[in-house]
């Protein structure tokens, strides 16, 4: 599979949703910012949810969903810098968290249940954090794309034949 030709045929999927460029636009940003949360299982649920409770458009909610699964293989990444942001927030006083290696990480100790509480809270405070401006700027990008694609595809449309533009 392109992952080229997959987003692309996604973003003309969202271009061809016939809906205001705001409801459009606010789906979008609801998916990109689920993406950023470690919710797995949850996150097309929560956009559903999202969606429907502030009245954007489902469909672009799951459509960004999905393409926010192309940042998949960097997500381990993405997911120790938010750890590492809200420990630095959470803990008092500020400080970073320690570096974990191999030797740290037991595996009967990830299987108790306190272990998400610890872990859990500040990589879900850091994926709020990290996911608000990234939606916030493609809910922008995505409605001014979307406000231009609607108007270059109505204008054509509102000429009388004949006629130039």
């Amino acid at each position: 599979m392109n992952p080229r030709r997959w987003f692309q045929e996604h973003s003309l999927r969202l271009l061809a949703i016939r809906d205001t460029p705001e409801a459009i636009a606010g789906g979008v940003a609801i998916g990109i910012f689920l993406g950023f949360t470690p919710l797995f299982g949850l996150k097309t649920v929560g956009a559903v949810l999202l969606a429907w409770l502030t009245r954007s458009n489902i469909i672009a909610a799951v459509l960004a969903g999905a393409m926010h699964d192309l940042l998949l293989p960097f997500m381990p990444v993405v997911y120790r810098w938010e750890y590492d942001l809200g420990f630095w927030l959470i803990s008092n006083p500020h400080r970073w968290p320690v570096h974990w290696s191999r030797s740290t990480l037991r595996m009967s100790e990830w299987r108790d249940w306190t272990k998400f509480l610890t872990v859990g809270k500040p990589l879900l405070l850091g994926s709020l954090l990290c996911g608000a401006p990234v939606a916030a700027i493609s809910f922008f990008v995505t409605r001014i794309i979307v406000s231009r694609h609607q108007w270059r595809k109505r204008a054509p449309a509102a000429t009388p034949a004949g006629q130039r533009p």
